[in-house]
């Protein structure tokens, strides 16, 4: 079985037994290509100088880079992708695009070519951020900012954001990433503290979006309550978790989509404390299930 795969990828190389893979038009190869995903592509190219060549075809990764891939390029510096082949760009854009002083990020996914978005606490609207007797910024690799707001304690409580951006068409969903109890390393482990949690299981926190084309949905959960736990009965403390607050569609990448989201639990009869905010992301909905743990409506 060996040397018939062998005599399948020799062909115009050296061999003389019959056609082979070898043998194929580049221009063939290519047309196959733009119906792979990129890192079957990439694979495909090792097998010999037809499929490398038809795997650097600019006809080929273009229809992998999204209709208005000029829009993420526009957030980088000219001369990161001038004369660049499309290959380049698109392996350009699957790393993070960071824009708005870098509190947000935009990237590529990698197997499909559809845009991500993440939005750092940073870039969202904070009650009380200013005031450390409530919050705290906390440095930490455990986020892709590399820093998470804390919360110590408060009465109100209410995160805001909005993000305008020309989203391709598709479904997206959005979601924030949340994490009970403050979390530090010792001796190279990893170790949770909940000092400052509490009020979470009292009133529930409520989630929020709305689009500029009038696209809403809520969410509302309990951050601390063991009825929320996830399905596989993990408790929610000590662990980030992803809270769903629902999607929203995009017909058309013009005009631009603004999307505003919020998350908040305003009843000032009881303070609610130890919560680190990491970020929101905006994710194609059918990768965000199975690219990240999700916690979803009940």
């Amino acid at each position: 079985m060996g040397a018939s795969l062998s005599n399948l990828t020799d062909g115009a190389n050296g061999s003389t037994i019959g056609p082979g893979l070898g043998d194929i038009p580049e221009s063939c190869v290519a047309c196959v290509f733009v119906n792979l995903t990129p890192p079957e592509i990439c694979n495909l190219a090792r097998l010999n100088r037809a499929f490398r060549g038809a795997a650097s075809s600019d006809s080929v990764w273009e229809s992998k880079l999204p209709a208005n891939y000029q829009d993420l390029l526009d957030l980088l510096p000219p001369e990161r992708y001038q004369n660049s082949s499309k290959k380049d760009i698109f392996a350009l854009l699957s790393h993070p695009v960071p824009f708005d002083d870098g509190n947000k990020e935009v990237w590529l996914d990698r197997d499909t070519g559809r845009i991500c978005m993440a939005i750092s606490a940073r870039g969202m609207s904070i009650t009380g951020i200013e005031d450390r007797r409530y919050w705290n910024w906390v440095p930490t690799e455990e986020s892709r900012f590399h820093v998470v707001a804390y919360l110590q304690q408060i009465w109100w409580f209410e995160v805001d954001g909005v993000v305008k951006f020309h989203f391709p068409a598709d479904v997206y969903t959005l979601s924030f990433r949340l994490h009970l109890g403050r979390f530090s390393r010792r001796l190279g482990r990893r170790v949770p503290n909940f000092e400052h949690t509490h009020g979470w299981d009292i009133k529930p926190v409520r989630f929020q979006l709305s689009t500029s084309d009038g696209q809403q949905a809520s969410f509302e959960c309990c951050l601390d309550e063991t009825a929320c736990e996830d399905a596989n009965g993990n408790h929610k403390r000590g662990r980030w978790i992803d809270y769903k607050v629902g999607e929203f569609i995009v017909a058309d990448s013009e005009p631009a989509t603004e999307v505003r989201f919020s998350m908040k639990q305003i009843d000032c009869t009881h303070s609610k404390g130890g919560l680190c905010v990491d970020s929101v992301f905006i994710i194609p909905s059918d990768l965000k299930g199975r690219k990240r743990r999700v916690l979803k409506k009940p």
